[in-house]
């Protein structure tokens, strides 16, 4: 069932309870002290602060029923189905849901984001509905969220809340606990006034006076200092990875790119036959992951996966993920993943485009990938084709099937193709004793010529001028700078 109206003008009835931007509901003074005994019923961990709501989806045992609700905006209304993906991030986070509603809408409402008649349609129904929580498919303000929670009765969360509880439910390494604690932090720090305004009304207080002022200031300082914490010990992890990268042997980078759940670890597995956990749920995998792709009998390059994007992806997890996307950063060349088959792809290169311009990688060389080719009519292969003009300035376009291998051994031949093209004729005489440099150049490289002599061996060589640059960085002595001119 599928509930949606249209919202022609935004009054409320005098009679009615006001909801206002900012507005607070006034509780009896006999249960100040019930109210402040619940809010002081968080979750301190051994390293800080972690509000039971922030983490409200994470119990793997725990299934709750849920509604979605969805302004729709103009930039909306063209879309197949705009619900489908907040309802697969919710399904993912472990929701179950049962109904959706949406509403058209120019704006959302400053005080309870969708039109009052919408709301109390949807209050009305969701005793009926058995419901436990309600998720809306845009970012709600405070306000927003708390007036809702008053008239549902029950626990609201917006998308950025569920994609923060899908990441902590993925997140198995240190590093990526680490980066979504300190984004759901940075979520959680505005909207702790909110949380205590109930305690300052009862004081009388002007802005921030009464009782609630000093638990108010606790958790804020609290917050502000696990906050630093864990920017401190990502900085230190980021500072070991940039060193183990300057010490990997210099081999050609390639990282996958693109939209959550369009197939980039089933295309790592297929490339370099690993074995990585491949899953029909968004953000699968969180931590990047690097194989080896032999792509000739004496030449591999290195394939990253990386963690995929999402259309509206909170801008504090772009921050704190900021270690684990730089190796997107560090690659030599982007291959940008795309569900060729999807209604929305051209929406979600977008999407990605965004994301790789924040993360200052929108002129690195990128290779379109448009992956589950057999997924598209025939009838739509040229329109799918076409999102070569959404994904930019492209150097080349592949069409491929993950699942089935179709077009893998074509795209392996292209970029082989591609890095000979790159090549320089170099001649370099190696010491006896640089055997390291001999295999590097047997790895990288087309052998020409070779000839031993009392000095070394003298080889004459195709290689990748990046790998030639590289190759000058292992052995500097073996590249005298060039002659000034006078």
């Amino acid at each position: 069932m599928h509930s949606t109206s249209d919202e022609t003008h935004s009054s409320q009835n005098p009679s009615e309870p006001s909801l206002e931007s900012g507005s607070e509901e006034k509780r009896p003074g006999g249960k100040r002290s019930l109210h402040k005994v619940q809010m002081k019923q968080r979750v301190y961990e051994e390293d800080g602060l972690l509000l039971k709501k922030a983490r409200s989806l994470q119990g793997e045992d725990q299934v709750e029923r849920a509604v979605v609700i969805k302004a729709l905006f103009r930039k909306d209304r063209y879309l197949e189905e705009p619900l489908s993906e907040i309802m697969s991030l919710a399904e993912t986070a472990g929701a179950e849901v049962v109904e959706v509603f949406s509403q058209n809408l120019e704006r959302s409402h400053p005080a309870t984001y969708l039109g009052k008649g919408k709301i109390d349609e949807i209050a009305s129904q969701l005793d009926q509905l058995e419901v436990d929580l309600v998720i809306a498919d845009n970012d709600l303000s405070p306000a927003q969220e708390r007036n809702l929670e008053k008239v549902f009765k029950r626990k609201v969360i917006d998308r950025s809340q569920v994609i923060l509880d899908i990441f902590a439910r993925r997140a198995s390494t240190v590093q990526a606990k680490l980066q979504v604690e300190l984004a759901q932090l940075h979520y959680t720090y505005p909207r702790l006034k909110r949380m205590w305004t109930h305690l300052e009304r009862f004081d009388g207080g002007i802005g921030m006076r009464g009782p609630g002022e000093t638990q108010l200031e606790s958790d804020k300082r609290i917050i502000q200092k696990r906050i630093q914490r864990l920017k401190r010990k990502l900085d230190d992890i980021e500072k070991r990875q940039k060193v183990t990268i300057r010490q990997r042997p210099s081999d050609f980078v390639v990282a996958l790119v693109g939209y959550t759940n369009v197939g980039k670890s089933t295309l790592l597995n297929k490339l370099t036959g690993s074995e990585e956990l491949v899953e029909d749920k968004l953000f699968a995998t969180l931590d990047t992951r690097t194989r080896k792709w032999r792509i000739d009998g004496n030449r591999h390059i290195l394939l990253k996966d990386t963690v995929g994007f999402i259309r509206q992806l909170p801008h504090h997890l772009v921050a704190s993920f900021h270690a684990t996307l730089a190796e997107t950063q560090n690659a030599d060349l982007l291959f940008h993943v795309v569900d060729a088959s999807s209604s929305s792809a051209e929406r979600q290169i977008t999407a990605v485009l965004k994301v790789l311009k924040r993360l200052e990688c929108e002129d690195k060389p990128t290779w379109l990938v448009l992956n589950k080719w057999d997924q598209v009519p025939e009838d739509r292969r040229a329109e799918a084709r076409g999102l070569e003009r959404a994904a930019g300035n492209v150097i080349k376009i592949s069409t491929v099937s993950a699942h089935s291998g179709f077009g893998l051994e074509e795209l392996r031949s292209e970029l082989l193709e591609f890095l000979r093209k790159q090549n320089n004729v170099q001649s370099l005489t190696i010491p006896h004793a640089r055997g390291d440099l001999y295999a590097y150049i047997q790895r990288h490289g087309k052998v020409i010529e070779q000839e031993s002599t009392d000095e070394g061996t003298e080889f004459k060589f195709e290689m990748a001028a990046v790998d030639i640059s590289k190759l000058q960085s292992l052995y500097p002595e073996g590249f005298p700078p060039p002659e000034e001119e006078f």
